[in-house]
């Protein structure tokens, strides 16, 4: 296995173009049903942000830190006064309902982000993901997956790295314009290459932090924080 340096070096060779012939094959064109952005099930919509897109989001949307992220509840234990632990990531603040909290339906059910200038990575890019280890892979299944450079039947390619992979997603398969797709996937190698440097950073910064009944602390690449961003000092 790759060290995460090496993974990220090889996230900053990623060709664009080729990223986008990728997407290009497999084809996207959203068609705001909002199934990205809402729950399923039992489970919360869950989307990892990174800390300084919270900050971006508090500003475009003048909320509290609370209001746009919650801890990653993955590892999470459930104590007698709600979730405790430690965690690793943000996520995507929801609603009493377990959808993004940032999504709203109009009269007639047609779903829209109310920050969508401002949606972090992993919304930009859903849903197309990166094989690379060290990455975060978003909601849903992988249906389709195309190696850089060579298309390949959907689960040919397994999770050799390299390749994009497509999850669940309605507007899958439908054209799409070269324009849009090589957005799309200059915005799917900064994701990539984003996550790995977060991870490294998570990795160099971390320190065991008691945790009381009840508390959360989250771990990301700028240090230990409280639930509700604020750092914990040493």
């Amino acid at each position: 296995m790759q060290s995460l340096e090496a993974e990220l070096e090889q996230a900053r060779t990623l060709d664009v173009d080729a990223l986008a012939d990728a997407i290009e094959s497999i084809g996207f064109e959203c068609t705001r049903c909002g199934a990205c952005c809402t729950g399923e099930a039992e489970d919360d919509h869950t989307a990892t942000v990174f800390p300084d897109e919270v900050r971006e989001l508090q500003a475009s949307t003048e909320r509290d830190w609370r209001d746009v992220a919650r801890p990653m509840p993955y590892g999470l234990a459930d104590g007698e006064d709600g979730p405790e632990g430690e965690t690793f990531e943000w996520a995507l603040q929801t609603d009493g309902c377990g959808d993004c909290a940032f999504y709203e339906e109009d009269d007639d059910g047609v779903g829209a982000c109310v920050a969508h200038d401002d949606r972090p990575l992993i919304c930009r890019t859903y849903p197309f993901s990166v094989a690379l280890a060290g990455t975060s892979q978003p909601m849903g299944e992988v249906v389709d997956s195309v190696a850089l450079g060579a298309q390949q039947e959907a689960g040919e390619t397994g999770d050799e790295e390299g390749v994009v992979r497509a999850h669940e997603c309605e507007g899958l398969g439908r054209d799409i314009p070269r324009a849009d797709a090589e957005d799309l996937a200059a915005a799917l190698k900064e994701r990539a290459v984003r996550e790995l440097e977060e991870a490294i950073g998570v990795r160099d910064t971390y320190e065991p932090t008691p945790v009381e009944s009840g508390e959360v602390v989250v771990h990301d690449s700028e240090g230990a924080k409280q639930a509700d961003g604020t750092p914990i000092e040493d």
